[in-house]
């Protein structure tokens, strides 16, 4: 299914995209050396709430997990990308953090995921993975607006992360987003140019460019849900949620401090 927004829905958009990016710039915040994810996941609880929110993890129950995911935000450490499942581990000074944090609120959900380095000790190898998601994703945005084509951003995507020198995995990618988190059309993070469905005013989208540093390869934790490199190399992860508007495109999950 892909929904198109009415301008009040993404309005609400805007103010549920705003949750969310306060949730992880907190998080962020909160996430020192010592730091337990099982911590940073009761905190995420408790921002949901006082928000008016609901968490869109917690009961979520994919095919490819195993059963309900049981928390409220996904936790991935150093060689985790993807649906990381908190658990009892203590943040450690240089660990690459992702959290990725998906909330309903009013009818509308929104997606985010930022990726990190906790602590004073900056590995090169990990700041480089941080710093071309964040330009793949930037490259996204700019490349998104009405009339466009979803080839047109994955290839946008995917032209940064291989020019960096990383392999594209395509299993898993953005999405459409909506009155639910997950929707159509899916958005490979590599791709055609000119190809797939044309943006139209009003359709969210959870735009995120995910890498690991020497392969495409994903392995499945013994959690039954938590996706890591398959050589044990460190991993990165950024995504925005986006509003495709009549003149361009607008994020939705940008803080309440810098709309003000």
């Amino acid at each position: 299914m892909i929904e198109i927004l009415s301008p009040s829905r993404l309005s609400q958009a805007r103010a549920t995209g705003a949750v969310v990016a306060d949730i992880l710039h907190t998080m962020k915040r909160r996430s020192m050396v010592g730091t337990n994810l099982l911590d940073i996941d009761q905190w995420t609880k408790s921002m949901i709430l006082e928000a008016g929110a609901q968490s869109c993890y917690v009961d979520y129950a994919p095919s490819f997990g195993r059963g309900p995911f049981g928390h409220y935000i996904c936790t991935a450490v150093n060689d985790a990308v993807l649906h990381g499942l908190p658990h009892d581990y203590a943040l450690a000074d240089g660990d690459l953090l992702t959290l990725d944090l998906a909330v309903l609120k009013d009818g509308v959900a929104a997606d985010a995921a930022i990726s990190f380095v906790v602590g004073n000790a900056q590995p090169p190898e990990s700041v480089a993975l941080i710093a071309t998601t964040e330009r793949a994703l930037q490259a996204a945005i700019a490349t998104a607006g009405p009339g466009v084509r979803i080839g047109d951003i994955s290839h946008a995507i995917g032209t940064v992360l291989t020019e960096a020198g990383y392999s594209v995995n395509t299993e898993f990618g953005g999405h459409g987003i909506g009155s639910s988190m997950h929707q159509d059309p899916h958005v490979p993070n590599q791709g055609r140019p000119g190809r797939g469905y044309r943006l139209r005013p009003g359709m969210l989208l959870a735009l995120e460019p995910w890498v690991m540093a020497d392969t495409a390869r994903l392995v499945t934790d013994a959690d039954g849900w938590t996706l890591r490199s398959a050589t044990g190399c460190r991993t990165a992860h950024s995504e925005h949620t986006i509003a495709v508007t009549s003149s361009g495109v607008e994020i939705m999950t940008l803080p309440t401090a810098t709309r003000e």
